[in-house]
């Protein structure tokens, strides 16, 4: 087999990589999350690269890189014990860095697609039966004091619209659009969604804005939707334990999360014969097959 090498330039590798992130941030729309795994697996990578430039060739400042030392560095992760989701998402990030590369001149071939990842068998989304969302719902309804009448507006609209936990701790006042029956969200990238809401949550929603937020509202100021007891936007953490608590409540498993909620959404409308599209452009997923999943389910 014939090897294919290509030059690259070590003691730059540093500048390509901010160059690269710059350009997924504002090109990909890469959360900061995203991004900081990317800055670590192609650090990781430069440090391999000159690792072996400088045993093969000391003081020089730039190496061959070819297949072999690709397969070289999959190995090494391997070693490393990593779980295979982990080597996978290290090789894509390389991956997609070498097209980066290769697409700006940087090196005179792409060796993208000699890098192969490990298949990686993604578990099935984790829902609740209908049964099980009813008891987790009626438990806010034991007690009619401020915080539960907040939580029960805020788990009712989960379920009703399978927003995810950061989206729906993001809603401002002004998102519920009662007159049309539905959100608007901006999702990744800053994309737009309009969820629609039937009547029964929409007066929930009515009643919440009216008769509980404004009991909870320190400043006039605030915009955000869901408060906390200090009158501010409640976090993701926080909503994120009021799950938890209402699950154990109500004997269900401690793992049940806004996440679940969300899943559960998704597999009881398809069920009930919702078309996959539509559920699809509800939850913001990019690919179809994303949404396929729950159809397995």
């Amino acid at each position: 087999m014939v090897l294919i090498y290509v030059k690259i330039a070590v003691a730059d590798m540093e500048e390509d990589i901010r160059l690269f992130l710059n350009y997924i941030a504002k090109e990909k729309k890469c959360s900061k999350n995203t991004l900081d795994a990317y800055h670590n697996d192609l650090s990781q990578l430069a440090d391999y690269i000159a690792t072996a430039q400088g045993k093969e060739e000391p003081g020089n400042k730039s190496t061959e890189l070819s297949e072999e030392h690709l397969a070289s560095y999959m190995l090494s992760l391997r070693e490393k014990s990593y779980t295979v989701s982990t080597i996978a998402r290290k090789i894509a990030a390389a991956r997609t860095f070498l097209k980066f590369m290769a697409e700006r001149g940087k090196v005179d071939k792409d060796l993208a697609p000699r890098l192969t990842a490990p298949r990686v068998n993604k578990p099935l989304p984790k829902a609740l039966t209908v049964a099980d969302i009813q008891r987790l719902l009626a438990e806010t309804a034991r007690v009619p004091s401020v915080d539960v009448r907040r939580d029960q507006a805020m788990l009712e609209l989960l379920y009703a619209s399978g927003l995810l936990a950061s989206e729906l701790m993001s809603l401002n006042v002004d998102d519920i659009d009662t007159g049309r029956h539905c959100i608007n969200i901006k999702g990744n990238g800053g994309k737009l969604r309009k969820i629609p809401l039937d009547n029964r949550i929409v007066r929930m929603m009515q009643e919440y804005i009216e008769s509980v937020r404004i009991k909870l509202l320190v400043s006039d100021k605030e915009k955000a939707l869901f408060l906390n007891q200090r009158g501010e936007r409640l976090t993701r953490q926080g909503f994120w334990q009021i799950v938890q608590g209402y699950a154990s409540a109500a004997g269900l498993s401690a793992k049940v999360t806004p996440r679940t909620i969300r899943h559960s959404y998704a597999v009881h409308r398809l069920n009930n014969g919702a078309d996959i599209h539509s559920v699809q452009e509800v939850l913001g997923h990019a690919h179809i097959s994303t949404t396929r999943a729950y159809k397995q389910v």
